[in-house]
């Protein structure tokens, strides 16, 4: 089969460009294709999901073990004929400036996957070898087999280009895209997701395709591309023996969407079955719900809809006052505040669980991994567990409560955040359950003792 890592020196130099792209190039010749994308970044494998129709996973060497990313892999790519990993950032780039752990470059190790370099060479010649040769020996274990150069002003600066790195690096460069020769990617935020969802951007990808096909050999690509597929006899993915039925309502729309696809393939593993309903439509929590899910997403750009939709609102304070074991992730946090005050001061009634309100603004609020300590009383997550997530968004939150739900570490603070009231887990940090699978276990042994009063019925609300 064919597998390898896009990466790129920085960030800005076309990955996102580069690996949607060739996916509909393989796709067009008949070839199932299967995305991954290094790091926690949600937004990317909503792009390789669209493309591809299958479920794009991410893979991250530090919220999972080695072994766990490696059977990611395995398993998503069984019955694909190649299989794309987008890097984060530069290709060295991850949680320390000190090492690879997290990036790109450890992931290529991990997987044992081959490696193709984006270059942005634009307004240059013999200095792109420089580049090339300064990722090759920082660390002797990358498989760097070829690159790609970007942002080029014609076919003869390639020319010069190619020829000065196949010289002094040894690998080849198999092709380019001149400046222009895409039109800009759509808005990676705030339009995503209901333009996919109304098939908005296929044109979109398809004239990508066509553009790499005009500069890029992709049959040299798929020759040094090609790799053994990764062994793996057992994972924590594997169906548990001892499990028992439980149901989990998941909000999923276009206002929820960021989910880690192993975080539901984990519930499923130990027992749950998954009942999607969208708060957009109004939909109210299904019936047979047992426990509640509300991931994270762009709730400020449905504020006034989800405001307005008071049956799917009712519907979730009655399932929180029955004592419904609820995780609420970022948007959903948001969702579950008073208020949503939007940029322009605009303020939208929610569900009014969590005291206070949040309020968006145009500067990036938070931004990292983070390492998640439990409190007493967590369903969850307890106070001798932990786990790994990551956090994003550009609201804070602005109001006073004494129930925090974690503690929370990252690179440059350690706090404690988040909402704890008995069945209720609330916080603007994503969980990736893979980091700690007893978090599944717990949740749904939670689910399956409300009836047995571990959380008494709730009426503050």
């Amino acid at each position: 089969m064919n597998r390898f890592v896009l990466a790129g020196t920085g960030s800005g130099v076309g990955k996102t460009t580069f690996t949607i792209g060739i996916m509909r190039t393989l796709m067009k010749r008949g070839l199932t294709v299967q995305g991954f994308k290094c790091g926690p970044d949600y937004i990317d494998p909503t792009y390789h999901t669209a493309v591809t129709k299958r479920p794009s996973r991410n893979i991250d060497s530090f919220m999972m073990s080695h072994d766990t990313v490696r059977a990611i892999v395995a398993r998503a790519s069984q019955d694909a004929d190649a299989a794309i990993i987008e890097g984060v950032m530069g290709f060295y780039d991850g949680k320390s400036p000190l090492s690879n752990e997290g990036s790109a470059a450890h992931i290529s190790v991990i997987t044992k996957s081959p490696v193709i370099l984006i270059v942005n060479a634009a307004s240059m010649a013999r200095s792109a070898a420089a580049i090339v040769k300064g990722f090759q020996m920082l660390d002797e274990s990358s498989n760097i087999v070829g690159v790609i150069a970007n942002q080029l002003g014609s076919k003869s600066h390639f020319e010069i280009v190619k020829a000065a790195i196949e010289q002094e690096c040894g690998i080849p460069v198999i092709g380019y895209l001149p400046k222009g020769a895409v039109p800009s990617m759509p808005s990676r935020h705030l339009g995503l997701v209901p333009a996919i969802e109304r098939g908005d951007l296929d044109s979109y990808f398809n004239s990508l395709a066509e553009a790499i096909e005009e500069t890029v050999d992709i049959e040299q690509l798929l020759e040094i591309t090609k790799t053994q597929s990764l062994d793996v006899t057992e994972s924590i993915f594997d169906v548990q023996e001892q499990r028992q039925e439980v149901h989990i309502a998941v909000a999923k729309d276009a206002a929820f969407n960021f989910y880690y696809e192993e975080n539901l393939e984990l519930l499923r593993a130990y027992g749950a079955t998954l009942h999607y309903f969208s708060p957009l439509q109004n939909e109210e929590v299904p019936e047979k719900a047992q426990g509640l899910y509300i991931g994270g997403g762009f709730p400020e750009e449905f504020a006034e809809q989800l405001a307005k939709n008071e049956e799917t609102k009712q519907s979730i304070r009655a399932a929180l006052k029955q004592g419904m074991p609820t995780l609420a992730e970022c948007g959903g946090f948001m969702y579950l505040t008073e208020e949503i005050v939007n940029r322009q001061g605009q303020v939208f009634q929610m569900l009014g669980i969590i005291p206070g309100h949040v309020r968006m603004q145009d500067k990036l609020a938070a931004l990292g991994y983070r390492e998640i300590t439990g409190v007493p009383g967590n369903f969850l997550i307890n106070e001798e567990e932990q786990a790994k997530g990551h956090e994003f968004h550009y609201s804070t939150y602005e109001g006073k409560h004494t129930s925090p739900a974690y503690f929370s570490k990252g690179r440059l603070r350690a706090q404690q955040e988040g909402y704890l009231h008995k069945n209720i887990v609330a916080g603007y940090t994503h969980f990736h359950f893979a980091s700690n699978p007893q978090l599944v276990k717990n949740w749904l042994t939670a689910c399956l003792e409300v009836n047995n009063e571990l959380f008494p019925t709730i009426n503050e609300y």
